[in-house]
């Protein structure tokens, strides 16, 4: 019976509709806090963890770097001493079951490769801490779910590193789709790409990508048509793009481009690529428009619309996630909808669907 109340709820989270939105509320740089922060492991230390993660660590009051998890030794001792890392505190990925026997973890945050995020996820669950993992989630939707249940199961909280979500050109964004600023909005389109240049990188591994341009940036242009409209996505249709470089693309698609149909009639084309550097949003509704470029990365992003340019604030992204993430761990409930585990989950039932599409040149595939 708690099995089928479980699987009923789960359904009901994942039902098709209107999408939940972050508050509009932003983040403040420095928010009042004054109590105990949480203690937080970097799960691989590699550039994102150690030049993006750690610094928003260090900002943030709801936070404190507490330990870490890496199979590269000489990246501990500096480390090591400047945190005052306890011995016990630094694991490896042969030892790292061991994180059920550190009090002073409460918290991971997995920046591993995209094919190792269910591992490491679930393993952390199941030693009793909360997890923030990466975008993507994980590399199928079965791994998504396998995670969620992991984390259920084991009564912790679990989240998906969606910096966009608190980022504040992206949040007016949502603000401008959810009060119809320029009307209703009739399309939208989206690119982003980058041209890679390292034949060696783990990206261009099936197993630990799990896919080409389209789960590492290409997410981006999915998830944001989704918080723009405040729906979700009723079919797709998708092409890859052809592989001028089979020798770098042997495993993975270099490119995708990809139309998205929402219930209202409207609809999104993306395009992403290993190949190319580009990266635009531009959304078009009955009174106006609205354009970005840079759009998600770090850009720093800018943006204008037919009403005039948007004014936000240039900051440092995953500042403002951690800050914003602070209070959803601490406090009791669970997380926010909109980066929980069920949101990484609706992207890549989506991104399953553009791949199957593009697997059986573009034929319609209903979510």
């Amino acid at each position: 019976m708690e099995h089928q109340e479980n699987r009923r709820d789960f359904l009901r989270k994942m039902g098709a509709g209107s999408l939940v939105l972050p508050m509009l509320n932003k983040a403040v740089q420095k928010p009042e806090y004054t109590g105990k922060p949480l203690g937080i492991a970097l799960v691989g230390l590699g550039y994102y963890a150690l030049n993006k993660i750690l610094p928003a660590v260090d900002e943030s009051p709801f936070w404190k770097l507490t330990g870490i998890v890496t199979g590269t030794p000489s990246k501990i001792p500096d480390l090591q001493k400047k945190y005052g890392l306890k011995d016990k505190n630094i694991l490896n990925y042969d030892n790292y079951d061991q994180l059920k026997d550190c009090p002073e973890i409460d918290a991971v945050y997995v920046c591993l490769p995209n094919g190792m995020h269910a591992e490491y996820s679930i393993r952390a669950a199941q030693a009793g801490k909360h997890v923030i993992t990466e975008k993507p989630m994980a590399n199928t939707p079965e791994e998504c779910e396998a995670m969620i249940r992991a984390a259920e199961e084991n009564r912790v909280k679990l989240a998906v590193g969606y910096r966009c979500h608190f980022e504040p050109f992206n949040l007016k964004l949502m603000e401008y789709g959810r009060e119809k600023t320029f009307g209703e909005i009739d399309y939208i389109h989206s690119m982003f790409a980058w041209r890679a240049g390292n034949p060696e990188m783990w990206r261009l591994n099936k197993k630990l990508a799990g896919g080409g341009a389209m789960l590492d940036v290409g997410i981006y242009c999915i998830n944001a048509a989704r918080y723009i409209k405040g729906l979700e996505p009723v079919a797709v249709t998708a092409h890859y793009s052809p592989i001028r470089d089979k020798e770098m693309f042997k495993e993975v698609e270099d490119g995708i481009s990809w139309q998205m149909d929402f219930p209202d009639g409207s609809y999104f084309t993306g395009f992403t690529s290993y190949s190319t550097n580009v990266e635009k949003l531009d959304v078009r509704a009955k009174n106006g428009w609205i354009e970005m470029s840079p759009a998600f990365s770090y850009g720093p992003i800018k943006g204008n619309t037919s009403k005039g340019p948007m004014n936000e604030k240039v900051v440092f992204h995953q500042t403002y996630q951690m800050n914003a993430m602070g209070p959803m761990f601490l406090e009791g409930g669970t997380v926010a909808d909109h980066c929980s585990g069920y949101e990484g989950l609706r992207d890549m039932k989506i991104i399953a669907a553009i791949y199957e599409s593009a697997n059986d040149a573009g034929k319609k595939v209903r979510l």
